[in-house]
């Protein structure tokens, strides 16, 4: 590739920190600062060196290395303009010429080879609208499907076994059977997948590289860099993402419960006793100089969750339902319960855990009637009638649920009852605000007995459980 222009790097910098920051890093200036430090140690000479120096300084948690990694493609990138490669074999290469470099490369686990292979593919078969306009791109979908890399499994493990056919011979003659060679089969696949999947990010990185020399990095970065895991929404989110958020249950449980036990020491120091308080206070002239606690009663709450587990809200659901079993051991009793429009609890299945939690509850839980539909004020009605017993003085109740009742009766008067009766009740909504009363959606109805809050991610969950749920 050609040379990067000369340019300001400060100011590349301080834009760089900014992109970050839209998509969710926390990043100001003390981190901009360090940055600053790291570029003028290690220099721009080498530009892997230099990525790790900035993410050490700029990236804090986990779930962002992803998302950090795509902004500084925009904007430190390995050159610009049309790669050298691609412009010296643009001439002499078709598509079955690329599918068969490609081929070879996966079979060889040759990097520098697959990036070369991204670059060409994007310039020939990656280019939308027209060039030189506002519309114009490059788009990492369309070569992918005129490339289809991943029907060149079979081929690429044919180029592998012609290869090292000898050795894998070998191999198998001297185990005596065939359970070595099958194992050594379904790495070497598993081995092209990974290579397949690289290749992808390699076309998808470089179609944003030169989408952004063309329309701008900010734009780019707006539309084609995604967030961080913290703020995918849990109603758009697809199933890789609930993936990426069910892997950060246990390292987030953690880090909560270590928050929760800190203000649970600092609520345990007990309430200040005025009589003993103003008999102090009489050796200094009547100013209460050095105030007395009562002696503290420590106690932890009980938790009671009624989910809805219908539609796109069963994600946010278990999500939620994983991240409060992780927290257990901060509360002196947890019951879980779910609903569609019955209400039934499922606290032995959310304690044995596993990944198809919504699928189990379906299966095994009674939470449907005669239809399918969400109906908040039947699934209330079922629990005042037969779990009212769960709630008490030292219960926080949480609902789970975006409120949408499809113009059903809402039976206000059972959630009322059911406030009353517990210490404090919340409801976490995770439809953003705005939608809140439009269509079937009576939000702001039940907001005026229980207190809602938006929760539409994990960061949004994270400060909920951290200063809003009692300990």
């Amino acid at each position: 590739m050609t040379a990067p222009p000369e340019q300001d790097l400060a100011g590349r910098l301080v834009e760089f920190v900014a992109a970050l920051r839209s998509k969710g890093i926390p990043a100001g200036t003390s981190e901009t600062v360090d940055a600053a430090a790291v570029v003028q140690v290690l220099g721009m000479s080498d530009r892997s060196q230099l990525r790790e120096g900035l993410a050490s300084a700029l990236v804090r948690r986990g779930g962002q290395r992803d998302v950090f990694d795509m902004t500084f493609d925009l904007y430190f990138p390995a050159g610009v303009g049309v790669p050298e490669a691609a412009r010296a074999m643009a001439q002499d290469f078709d598509i079955e010429d690329l599918r068969d470099l490609l081929a070879m490369a996966l079979a060889e686990e040759d990097l520098r080879t697959l990036e070369q292979v991204a670059e060409l593919a994007v310039d020939l078969l990656g280019q939308v609208g027209t060039e030189g306009t506002a519309t114009g791109g490059w788009s990492a979908y369309q070569t992918l499907e005129r490339l289809r890399p991943q029907t060149l499994l079979v081929q690429a493990l044919q180029q592998r076994g012609q290869g090292g056919g000898g050795q894998g011979q070998g191999r198998s003659q001297g185990g005596g059977s065939g359970g070595g060679s099958e194992f050594t089969d379904r790495l070497e696949r598993d081995e092209v997948r990974q290579n397949v999947d690289r290749f992808r990010a390699l076309v998808a990185t470089e179609a944003r590289r030169r989408t952004a020399e063309l329309r701008g990095r900010d734009t780019v970065t707006r539309h084609a860099v995604r967030t961080g895991t913290d703020r995918i929404d849990f109603l758009s989110a697809n199933k890789q993402q609930l993936e990426e958020l069910g892997r950060i249950v246990r390292p987030l449980s953690r880090k909560l419960a270590t928050r929760l036990a800190a203000r649970r020491r600092k609520a345990n120091r007990g309430r200040i006793d005025i009589r003993r308080t103003l008999r102090r206070s009489m050796s200094t002239g009547g100013v209460p100089m050095h105030p007395v606690h009562a002696k503290p009663h420590p106690s932890r709450p009980e938790l009671v969750l009624m989910c809805d587990v219908s539609g796109s809200v069963s994600g946010f659901s278990s999500f939620t339902m994983h991240l409060v079993q992780a927290l257990s051991g901060q509360f002196s009793k947890v019951r879980v319960y779910a609903f569609v429009n019955a209400m039934a609890e499922v606290t032995d299945l959310v304690k044995d855990g596993g990944d198809d939690l919504a699928g189990r509850i379906a299966r095994e839980a009674h939470i449907t009637k005669w239809h399918t539909s969400s109906d908040y004020g039947e699934a209330f009605a079922d629990f005042h009638a037969e779990h009212m017993t769960a709630v008490g003085p030292r219960t926080a109740v949480l609902i789970l649920g975006d409120a949408r009742n499809n113009n059903q009766d809402p039976n206000l008067a059972a959630l009322h009852e059911i406030n009353q009766r517990a210490r404090r009740t919340f409801w976490l909504n995770p439809e953003h605000s705005m939608r809140w009363g439009l269509g079937d959606s009576i939000a702001p109805t039940y907001a005026e007995i229980v207190e809602m809050h938006e929760c539409c991610n994990v960061d949004q969950l994270t400060k909920f459980i951290t200063r809003l749920l009692p300990v």
